[in-house]
């Protein structure tokens, strides 16, 4: 946690204030950054937060982002931005919002974010296998390093058998895994946090010994079953690498080992020249 402070909650973080119909105001958080920048799953829930209130502009009743696709235009910067969010359709199952996030006249980051409304209980059908991790006691708490601020806000528990490149080993396989607790002082994983979980693991390059440079081109979250339990057990792998890009997909599993979220991202990649 903030040595001068406690961490302001995501809730609070990326909370949308309105200007008029369809525009509004953010303050973006120098707690959820990677590398000076805003995180990626943090800007999802900033662009969820703006389309949902759009949306109840618009007289929908949906409560959560089911699915959210960001292209990630530029690098925004930590503190005020816009919002601007067009409604594309409200319907009675879904609801259909675009929204940019501008900084000094430049969209940065845009969404088309699709609206629903979860509810508790089983699903009809369940076909994801839950990823084999070791224990929490057997795992490696990740700090991240000076530039992660959001190691802040995640704790992170590695699993030995994919977290070797922080310590030099590297593997040939494009694989990490460990489990995920929210820790900035909320009640916990909910809908919205599950797509700032979406991108707060280390890239899945990183046991190939790709570079620390690997920003994210596009992102694509999708929520499923409202989260329980206090720890996410987690998995991203690469599917591919080539031509300098990577297409890496995550899945997040709550304590009952149902699968709440998954993820798919493009992202750049290095790997130094004698790889």
């Amino acid at each position: 946690m903030d040595q001068g402070g406690s961490v302001p909650t995501l809730r609070d973080s990326a909370a949308v204030d309105p200007i008029d119909h369809g525009r509004f105001a953010v303050e973006l958080s120098k707690y959820y950054t990677v590398m000076d920048h805003p995180n990626g799953g943090y800007l999802q829930v900033v662009m969820a937060n703006a389309a949902i209130a759009a949306a109840s502009q618009g007289g929908s009743t949906h409560l959560h982002a089911t699915a959210v696709t960001t292209n990630y235009i530029g690098a925004p910067i930590v503190g005020p931005a816009t919002l601007e969010a067009e409604v594309r359709k409200v319907g009675r199952g879904v609801s259909f919002v675009h929204v940019e996030l501008i900084q000094d006249g430049q969209v940065t980051t845009e969404s088309l974010v699709t609206l629903g409304t979860l509810h508790d209980g089983p699903g009809r059908y369940f076909g994801a296998n839950v990823p084999d991790i070791a224990p929490l006691a057997s795992c490696r708490r990740s700090t991240g390093g000076d530039e992660v601020n959001i190691a802040r806000i995640v704790d992170l528990r590695m699993d030995p058998a994919t977290a070797g490149w922080s310590m030099g080993e590297l593997r040939d396989v494009g694989e990490v895994r460990g489990w995920l607790r929210l820790d900035e002082g909320s009640s916990g994983w909910d809908p919205s946090a599950l797509l700032f979980a979406s991108d707060a693991l280390p890239p899945a390059t990183f046991p190939l010994g790709s570079s620390g440079w690997v920003p994210t081109l596009q992102l694509t979250s999708y929520v499923r079953r409202i989260p329980v339990g206090e720890w996410l057990r987690a998995r991203q792998w690469c599917l591919v690498i080539a031509d300098g890009v990577v297409d890496e997909r995550c899945e997040l599993f709550d304590e009952r080992g149902e699968l709440v979220a998954s993820s798919s991202q493009v992202a750049m990649v290095r790997f130094p020249s004698h790889s």
